[in-house]
C-alpha cells in the first residue's frame, strides 16, 4: 500500500508532501507515528504545533 501512496503522490497535478511526526504518550510513554498529507507550505507548522 505504501507504494500506491508513494505513486499517487509523485504523478498528482498538486504538489503534495507526506510529513511524519513521532509523539509522546502521556499516558503510557511509548513514541507513536502521526503521519498526515499536505501541501508543503504547511508542514512546518503542522511540525510545530502541538
Amino acid at each position: 500500500m505504501a507504494k500506491k501512496t508513494v505513486a499517487t503522490l509523485q504523478t498528482s497535478s498538486k504538489r503534495l508532501t507526506k510529513a511524519i511526526k513521532m509523539v509522546k504518550s502521556p499516558k503510557t510513554g511509548a513514541y507513536t507515528f502521526i503521519e498526515s498529507v499536505m501541501a508543503p507550505e504547511l508542514v512546518n507548522d503542522w511540525l510545530n504545533k502541538k
